[in-house]
Formats: structure tokens, sequence, C-alpha cells
């Protein structure tokens, strides 16, 4: 079984919320995906990059806005693939499913943000494709939504408890690291 380390929407705006003093659940996600991707890259695993784009000029996701680049935890090096989503999932809107066929691919280990939408969305969907699936809890960044008065909290584990319980295997980074 082949896997690969998936990157999902780790850019700009995501430090932009953090810096604004967002609710939030794992402010040393970006710190813990460098030490993950690096020891991906040292032990010759893949490491694949989705990144979410808007074709709203307003949009922070545009690419001509200054959220749209990759966050420093997050730029791909040489051949490394990124994958360009117009929709939650890293599957939907994407030639990922095929790229990972292609390339043998059948388990996949996800980090990024945001828990609750695209992280949420791209696992889902990679499970039902028949991928094996792994979130690594701590290097998934989680946010709230104020305007259904919910924390980041409360979504974030009630995430990762529908994830954990029907779509793939919930760890964290030290033992992932360590393994």
């Amino acid at each position: 079984m082949t896997a690969a380390l998936v990157i999902i929407d780790m850019q700009m705006t995501m430090q932009h919320r953090l810096d604004a003093g967002r609710d939030h659940v794992n402010s040393n996600a970006p710190e813990r995906i460098a030490a993950i991707v690096t020891a991906f890259r040292h032990a010759g695993q893949p490491v694949i990059h989705i990144r979410h784009r808007d074709d709203d000029p307003a949009s922070p996701l545009h690419p001509d806005a200054p959220g749209y680049p990759a966050m420093p935890c997050a730029e791909a090096i040489a051949n490394e693939p990124v994958f360009v989503k117009t929709t939650s999932s890293g599957f939907a809107s994407t030639e990922l499913a095929r790229y990972l066929h292609e390339k043998g691919i059948t388990s996949l280990i996800v980090t990024g943000a945001v828990a609750g939408f695209c992280v949420n969305s791209t696992v889902r969907a990679g499970a039902d494709l028949g991928f094996r699936m792994t979130v690594i809890r701590d290097a998934v960044l989680g946010f709230d939504l104020p305007s259904e008065n919910l924390s980041a909290r409360v979504i974030f584990d009630v995430t990762m408890a529908h994830l954990k319980a029907d779509f793939a295997e919930v760890v964290d980074s030290a033992s992932l690291i360590a393994a």
C-alpha cells in the first residue's frame, strides 16, 4: 500500500484568520504540517497539495488575492503535484483520484484546513472512492461559525468524531512521525 501526504487549503487566508484572532483549534498546525512534510520528503513519500481557488475577485481565495498563496508550511517543491479545486472536496473538481490511481497510491494521510469544510468533504469523498484515509488531528485547522454561534472546538470535535466513526483513522502528528 502506497501512502501520500495530502495538504488541503493551507493558504495565506488561513494565516490571516489566525493573525486576526479568529476562534480556532490547533494554532500550531502549520508547524506540525511543516514537520510532517519534512518527514515525508525525507522518507521519499509523496506529498500532494490541494489549493482552493475562487473566481470571485472579492474572495480571499481569488488567485490575485493576498490570501491565495500557500502558507510556508505548504509550499510545493519540484515534482510535488498541486491540485487546484473550486469545490469543497479535493476530489470533485480535480483529477486527484485519477492521479492517485495512476501512481498506485491507496492511502492518504490528510492535514490542512478547514476541519468542518474541505478536510471533512475530501476525507469523506476519498473514503467513498475506496482510499484508506487517515486524518492527523493536531495538524488540521478548525475555525468557528460565528453566524451559527458555534465555536471552533465544537465544530472540530464533532467533525473528528464523525470522520473517525466511519471514514478515517484519526491520529496525532507525534505518533505518525514516530511510525
